[in-house]
């Protein structure tokens, strides 16, 4: 194994966590977020020998996994947790077993799966802790204009699960 390999799958090691969350909030089935995973990590290697190392490399990597996961989505024409106040039903309270957890998980991710694919990304940011100016910079787009998708988003994903 080459140097390059073994850094890149250090790498991978350190984040896939991301990897993991693109995949399953694109996909409902585990199937489906394995082969997802696969293509995101697939993409990565093939784009890793032009990283430049002008960002981080979680940063670069969040671009290339969305885009991926977008793309896939499209091309198999297949559908797929906030911690706000908006939300509040579907907070996750470290006291609640761990079957209530689950189950609101569950709700959350069957809401999401629901969303399209531009909506899903904003939400990952979203529930990544992204700021406004680091989601414009990753999608392209002015922090205006993150606030307005933002926002319809979520609005989205408050009508799916009917809440206030």
């Amino acid at each position: 194994m080459t140097s390059l390999e073994q850094e890149f799958l250090g790498k991978i090691e350190k984040h896939k966590g991301i990897i993991f969350k693109i995949s399953k909030m694109y996909m409902d089935e585990k199937e489906d977020r394995d082969d997802l995973f696969q293509e995101i990590t697939y993409q990565i290697w093939k784009a890793y020998p032009n990283f430049k190392g002008e960002s981080q490399f979680s940063t670069w990597m969040y671009r290339i996994a969305l885009n991926t996961a977008i793309i896939f989505l499209k091309n198999e024409k297949k559908r797929s947790f906030i911690a706000n106040d908006d939300f509040t039903e579907y907070r996750i309270a470290n006291d609640e077993p761990d079957n209530e957890k689950e189950e609101k998980l569950n709700a959350m991710y069957n809401a999401i799966h629901q969303l399209g694919p531009i909506d899903k990304a904003f939400i990952f940011y979203y529930l990544e802790d992204f700021s406004g100016k680091e989601i414009a910079e990753q999608m392209g787009i002015s922090e205006g204009n993150v606030r307005v998708k933002m926002n319809r988003a979520k609005n989205k994903l408050k009508d799916i699960l009917n809440v206030k």
